[in-house]
């Protein structure tokens, strides 16, 4: 199951959701090219991700920030940045631009805080952004509990696009990261399950203010916890075999051209 888009359009363009994600493939790319190989590439998290063991001794804090800009590889980059596009940008539209950057921020330093309080005398280095972006999940969820999210669902051979409504996908993902979080040892690295969910309970607290000025639970009954603008539509929801979409996409690509030599 893979979350791929919502009904939930942005009333004007994202602005800031768009720079965090350029920004994160750039500093990516840039981290990849300048330093190859394993060595390399941990001596600099040593000097720019979260490692608990240095925050508790007073050393680079300032990991908590930085962290968030890094990533492993490009499916942990991806993954995150599918995300933060999805539900970041109606939090930009309910907060500003200025006030969306500052939750995105404080819920990914919120989200190493509870990854370092777990485990303070780890020396296992913490990076990627997936604390901040479960902040954003987690104001999401509060503004628009039951807003439309549709999910990629693979059956064996059979693709299948089904819309959720959006608390249904967060409670759930949430809950697959406290299963992780209570199942793993957080001192020996892996998956920083205790930083997305510190992370996400931390965008719950942070939208907590601007949710009651909206009117807090009259603001859901008067919306049912749905957008008060018009969804987005994106087509027909169906069922797709593996095998159709060879046969489209060969219609699509039409016969074999020759080149110029013949063949």
């Amino acid at each position: 199951m893979l979350p791929i888009r919502d009904h939930n359009p942005s009333l004007r363009a994202p602005l800031v959701t768009w720079v965090l994600i350029a920004l994160n493939v750039a500093i990516h790319l840039q981290v990849m090219a300048a330093h190859p190989g394993e060595a390399a590439l941990y001596r600099f998290y040593m000097d720019w991700a979260l490692v608990p063991r240095l925050v508790t001794t007073g050393q680079n804090v300032d990991g908590l920030l930085t962290s968030m800009f890094l990533h492993a590889d490009l499916w942990h980059l991806a993954g995150n940045m599918l995300f933060l596009w999805i539900f970041g940008d109606n939090l930009e539209d309910a907060l500003g631009r200025a006030g969306f950057l500052l939750f995105y921020l404080a819920g990914g330093a919120a989200a190493g805080v509870a990854q370092w309080a777990v485990a303070p005398w780890s020396a296992a280095p913490t990076i990627g952004a997936s604390g901040a972006v479960a902040a954003v999940m987690g104001g999401y969820l509060l503004l628009y509990p039951r807003a439309r999210v549709d999910v990629l669902i693979f059956l064996v051979f059979i693709i299948r696009i089904l819309p959720f409504p959006a608390w249904t996908i967060l409670w759930v993902w949430f809950a697959f990261q406290v299963v992780g979080a209570l199942a793993s040892d957080a001192a020996s690295g892996g998956i920083a399950y205790w930083a997305h969910v510190g992370g996400f309970l931390a965008g719950i607290a942070l939208m907590v203010p601007a949710w009651f000025l909206r009117g807090g639970p009259a603001l859901w009954a008067r919306s049912g916890g749905r957008p008060s603008h018009a969804p987005a539509r994106w087509g027909a929801i169906r069922s797709t075999s593996f095998p159709e979409i060879r046969r489209t996409l060969t219609r699509r690509a039409g016969p074999p051209r020759r080149g110029p030599w013949g063949g």
